[in-house]
């Protein structure tokens, strides 16, 4: 019998098209090494086109499913993605406070296409209780902007950006330069030690799911108990690598695929 490879917990929204959400972050957690579980906040009707519906999952809903799987199974890291509404934001929150391991804050705003995945009125709930027990949060240059206000328009911005996440507490902010021109730049800073992360920019435009999926992956690293700034910049060359082999379905944006370096190797 083998013994059970680091377990992985992702709260999050899924996505029916499995690109993105639950769907790719178990992806992500098994193509590297780990055991991935699950506890989901909300159901989309999503596709290549976009989110047709979501419906969110009462608290009491979320809490069992976490209770259930941290209780019995345990955890060595967690990845939050899509909480929908301030009361699921408040409940996880609450959760990961109470749970030993790193937590990956991915601070879902709005999907590939536009769609708001948080409400309105949950902005100030990420602020004040997620982000403060965040070990690594990861907003794109959009998100920051929703929950700093500091829109970024070069990399020096990413600097301010940065500074104005760590004012709420997270350990690290990896601010995703993906949507600034040139390379694709991210920056992990702790507000003392800086890390750039480069990587070229490629021509590829199926790319639904690399904010889940990059989460996830930083989670799955931290699991295997990598420090942060290596756990990131090994996620980033996964993450580099799926966008490269991302692949059309459907009528509209196609997924990374989180499978490339299994099926390269």
């Amino acid at each position: 019998m083998s013994a059970a490879p680091p377990r992985v917990l992702t709260v999050a929204g899924s996505d029916s098209g499995g690109g993105a959400g639950i769907q790719a972050d178990l992806k992500t957690m098994l193509a590297l090494g780990t055991h991935g579980m699950s506890v989901i906040t909300a159901v989309t009707a999503q596709n290549s086109l976009g989110v047709q519906g979501a419906w969110e999952l009462p608290v009491d809903a979320v809490r069992a499913q976490y209770r259930s799987v941290v209780d019995d199974i345990g955890v060595r890291a967690v990845k939050t993605g899509m909480l929908a509404s301030a009361a699921l934001v408040e409940a996880v929150a609450e959760l990961i406070a109470g749970t030993d391991g790193p937590a990956v804050v991915d601070p879902v705003g709005v999907s590939k296409h536009g769609d708001a995945l948080l409400a309105a009125s949950a902005l100030d709930s990420v602020r004040t209780k997620l982000l403060p027990v965040a070990t690594v949060a990861t907003p794109n240059l959009d998100e920051v902007a929703q929950l700093t206000g500091v829109r970024v328009e070069s990399e020096d911005g990413m600097r301010r950006a940065a500074a104005a996440l760590l004012s709420y507490g997270p350990r690290w902010a990896l601010i995703k330069g993906g949507h600034l021109p040139g390379d694709a730049v991210d920056l992990l800073t702790d507000g003392s030690e800086e890390h750039w992360l480069r990587a070229p920019r490629l021509d590829n435009r199926h790319t639904h799911g690399t904010g889940c999926t990059l989460a996830s992956a930083i989670a799955a690293h931290l699991a295997h108990g990598l420090p942060v700034p290596e756990a990131v910049t090994a996620a980033k060359t996964y993450v580099t690598g799926a966008i490269e082999a991302g692949f059309a379905l459907g009528a509209g944006i196609g997924p990374v695929d989180h499978g490339w370096a299994l099926r390269r190797d």
